[in-house]
């Protein structure tokens, strides 16, 4: 049932409501501003519960000392609609909500705050922890958690180790080497003294929110540990705990079909463009897609196209090797299932192919962005070359070289006007862009 709330509430500043929610939801004894009415306060905390919907763990310090833990507290993301939204549905069906952030409280820009799996995933994986510990239909998920063997080991652990995470539906954690679990802990944002690749400096909850997030979405780690500020393709990353994320704003490749060819040439040559970094790196690193689908991708104001869900995204280390979990068992737990049936299984490692994105993009993707907008024969070779692209019978390298000849194609297709800001108006200076 959608909350109501009284007249009361629009005397409120919208930075005042988005914190009342925070700070009920997760029943903690904050004292509040003296204008704040009880009822308010007491209809808010027994109609939206946002700390088990949103972050999993519903211990009322769970978030505390995070860093969007910070920013809510300091007024730094405010947000007019979050007891509705424009469809007019109760929070917990939406997927994601508009807010705005400021670093500063004069300068605001819009972000998103991301649920990282749906309210049905919320109430499936809340059942599972509760009976894994042969607990009633409600339970403290962050005590039943605590007591597993797994997170025990984690306790122990001086470094996180590819046996720790082992049995983890995460395709990032599919194949770990310790040089990429090494990048996890170092670049963990949300600990003091991140930097070292022990967790010395990792509380108890630090090493729970950790594996807790590997667990059920590893997007916000692959946010941190491979930032857009290093030339990476994915958002920025402003802050997580629990089930939710927040990151820049972005709108979704599927609100694009319809642009006109120039902007369509120009996202698929992006897209492209994306999967070849992600195949071919400095840092010996090839990332690949499970599976797609058009909201995983998002476009920045400036025309710019990245990652917007990273969240089916796997990664190989070429450099060092990577350790495959074992077959037998996988090490499999409560947090093996909190997001996924506990029969579920990954691809080895070794059938992933270096055509695997390009394959799923050229089949899913590009034709809803290509097909039919150009003249002949342009159009024709666009299509010879997305069915060449999307074949999954031919070999690779017949597939990166479709690919190849299909950006071929695409460059002289895109224009050069301020709709680019990306890479404009450097692309009236230099064909490099």
């Amino acid at each position: 049932m959608e909350p109501q709330l009284g007249p009361e509430a629009a005397a409120l500043r919208p930075g005042w409501l988005a914190l009342l929610l925070w700070v009920s939801a997760l029943s903690c004894s904050f004292s509040l501003p003296a204008s704040s009415p009880s009822s308010l306060v007491s209809q808010v905390r027994t109609s939206y519960n946002f700390g088990r919907t949103f972050l999993g763990l519903d211990k009322c310090n769970a978030c505390i000392g995070t860093s969007i833990c910070k920013k809510f507290f300091k007024e730094e993301i405010r947000s007019d609609n979050w007891l509705a939204s424009h469809l007019g549905l109760s929070p917990n069906f939406l997927l994601s909500y508009p807010a705005n952030y400021s670093d500063d409280s004069k300068i605001w820009r819009p972000v998103e705050i991301f649920r990282l799996v749906s309210n049905y995933q919320n109430e499936i994986s809340d059942r599972r922890i509760c009976a894994s510990a042969s607990a009633p239909r409600t339970c403290s998920i962050e005590r039943v958690l605590r007591k597993t063997e797994r997170f025990q080991k984690w306790l122990q652990a001086k470094r996180l180790t590819p046996d720790l995470v082992q049995g983890l539906a995460s395709p990032l954690l599919r194949c770990p080497s310790q040089r990429l679990l090494d990048r996890v802990v170092r670049r963990y944002a949300e600990v003091a003294d991140a930097g070292s690749i022990f967790m010395d400096h990792f509380t108890d909850r630090d090493k729970l929110r950790l594996l807790y997030t590997l667990a059920v979405n590893s997007h916000p780690i692959l946010l941190q540990i491979f930032p857009g500020a290093e030339g990476w393709p994915l958002p920025q990353y402003l802050g997580s705990c629990g089930r939710f994320l927040v990151s820049t704003s972005t709108r979704p490749l599927q609100e694009f079909y319809g642009a006109p060819p120039d902007q369509a040439a120009d996202l698929a040559y992006q897209l492209l463009s994306v999967l070849e970094s992600l195949r071919s790196n400095d840092l010996n690193y090839f990332f690949y897609f499970t599976h797609i689908d058009a909201g995983m991708f998002g476009v920045f104001n400036n025309g710019h196209l990245f990652i917007r869900d990273a969240g089916a995204v796997g990664v190989i280390d070429k450099q060092e090797g990577s350790q495959e979990a074992t077959r037998a068992g996988e090490n499999k737990d409560i947090f093996s299932c909190l997001v996924s049936g506990c029969q579920a299984q990954l691809p080895s490692c070794e059938s992933v192919s270096e055509k695997q994105s390009l394959v799923l993009v050229c089949q899913k993707l590009l034709p809803r962005l290509l097909q039919g907008r150009f003249p002949s024969p342009v159009q024709d070779d666009i299509d010879s070359a997305l069915a060449q692209c999307g074949d999954s019978t031919r070999p690779d390298p017949e597939v990166l070289g479709a690919a190849s000849w299909l950006k071929h194609i695409l460059r002289p297709l895109r224009t050069c006007d301020s709709r680019f800001a990306y890479r404009y108006p450097d692309c009236k200076y230099n064909d490099k862009f």
